[in-house]
């Protein structure tokens, strides 16, 4: 990998962080609400008309969450240069195999992180400082995915200079997860119910996060806390008693 300055990773990350956030987002808007938005206007989970400005203050987040990824992104690669980290460019250091199971530490690990680190944001004491302007919008869409105060992107963007510290990853498992993590982030807060309401009597429904369960998360706050995974709610509680018996038409 070619040395170059830190301001010139952040730069570049920052580019492409944000191509990604509008690639992704701006696509499933324009899939959805654009092009499909009438067709699927029966598994919409709206209840109020959306509202332009709300969409802009998504937007100007997302931007500034950018710019603090693309610095922990930054710190991460210089870090490597150094020597100091566990990534790795060898596709066949630790095999294979390894690539799967790595990739799957990782979003069960993140999915932890993000379970315990939301729960706390919701602590009256600091939600107003720390993730009052993920919930500005209370009609969530998928621009709403990335829009996190400064230090909530701080805290996001952590994750993964840490873990890139203690877990043995190749660059492809952590582009993979990355692009995971925007994908699964804009499904969840896409504004409309994609899985089947039959899905909830299966293990795709019961234990994978969707735009339901976590539409229900902004509308009530106080459940519903994981990112991709229903597992930590289930174990401690905190998932909404009534989610499997409700319907996309969002009677809560």
């Amino acid at each position: 990998m070619t040395n170059h300055s830190f301001w010139y990773y952040c730069f570049f990350l920052f580019v492409i962080t944000l191509a990604r956030y509008f690639l992704i987002a701006g696509g499933a808007y324009l899939l959805f609400y654009l092009l499909l938005g009438k067709s699927l206007a029966n598994r919409s989970l709206h209840l109020k008309p959306l509202m332009s400005s709300s969409i802009k203050k998504d937007i100007k987040l997302s931007v500034l969450s950018a710019v603090v990824f693309a610095i922990c992104g930054a710190f991460i690669i210089s870090e490597y240069s150094l020597g100091r980290t566990l990534l790795y460019t060898g596709l066949y250091k630790y095999g294979l195999w390894y690539l799967v199971v790595s990739f799957i530490a990782v979003l069960v690990l993140q999915d932890t992180y993000f379970y315990f680190i939301h729960r706390m944001f919701h602590q009256p004491l600091i939600f107003k400082w720390m993730h009052y302007g993920h919930h500005g919008s209370k009609e969530p869409t998928p621009w709403s995915s990335s829009a996190f105060d400064l230090p909530e992107a701080i805290v996001q963007g952590l994750f993964f200079v840490g873990v890139s510290f203690i877990v043995p990853l190749h660059f492809i498992t952590l582009l993979t997860a990355l692009i995971t993590m925007t994908v699964w982030a804009v499904f969840t807060h896409l504004g409309f119910e994609v899985f089947p309401n039959s899905s909830k009597s299966y293990w795709i429904g019961r234990w994978l996060i969707g735009s339901m369960h976590h539409s229900i998360h902004h509308s009530k706050y106080k459940v519903h806390y994981g990112l991709y995974f229903t597992f930590w709610d289930k174990l401690l509680g905190t998932e909404d008693s009534n989610y499997e018996k409700q319907t996309h038409t969002r009677e809560f």
